[in-house]
């Protein structure tokens, strides 16, 4: 049985989503949340698999709730559902550590099997952010010297690491913390990747990482 938490302003945006996600025998929705820290405090008496998160809430918004719930329950799945895909809220809730983004507007078996994908395991997009990804590895810039090939190969193990890691959505004090290092260190990781591989920020060293096959 997968226990999902729904987090949502609106009271029946959350009865809704709860609606449709217990049609599946396989799902249970054990709590309904009005914005992310009541969510985060939920996690506390029902350890979920999954919180669905709305980004755009009022007090504590969804950024709020997915990294309080990423930095201390790291099982649990959060998989944002809400009605924006614009590029700042995409990535804003792929910084805090979010497993997937999805829209409001898919159908409901589509958000039960995103449901369930997150929740084994699996990081998902909706086809609009899909598409947006896509573009961004598309438009992503190419060293001036060397191939692809050849500037991975500059690439030290720990770099490869702090990379995946990156593309896994965790934060420098999380990256820190996992390999054991200085928040610095990572800092200046990150530093060396960029100018080696000719890059702007860690959205595209996460992009780089899934298009060369380093995730």
């Amino acid at each position: 049985m997968i226990k999902i938490i729904i987090a949502d302003d609106l009271s029946m945006l959350r009865q809704g989503i709860q609606v449709v996600l217990e049609t599946d025998s396989e799902i249970k929705v054990c709590a309904l949340a009005s914005n992310g820290r009541e969510a985060f405090e939920l996690c506390k008496e029902h350890n979920p698999d999954v919180v669905l998160m709305d980004m755009r809430m009022p007090e504590f918004d969804g950024a709020y709730g997915t990294r309080l719930i990423k930095e201390n329950y790291p099982e649990t799945k959060v998989l944002v559902l809400t009605t924006f895909d614009d590029d700042e809220t995409v990535t804003e809730a792929m910084g805090c550590g979010a497993d997937g983004y999805i829209l409001k507007e898919m159908e409901s078996e589509k958000i039960i099997q995103a449901v369930k994908a997150v929740s084994s395991g699996i990081k998902v997009f909706g086809a609009n952010v899909y598409s947006g990804i896509q573009k961004k590895i598309t438009e992503s810039p190419k060293p001036e010297h060397n191939t692809e090939n050849e500037a991975i190969a500059e690439l030290s193990p720990r770099e490869r690491e702090i990379m995946v890691l990156i593309a896994e959505g965790l934060d420098n004090k999380n990256i820190a913390a996992k390999l054991f290092l200085a928040e610095g260190t990572v800092r200046n990781n990150i530093s060396r990747m960029l100018d080696k591989l000719g890059l702007k920020d860690r959205t595209q060293l996460a992009v780089y990482a899934v298009k060369n096959n380093i995730v």
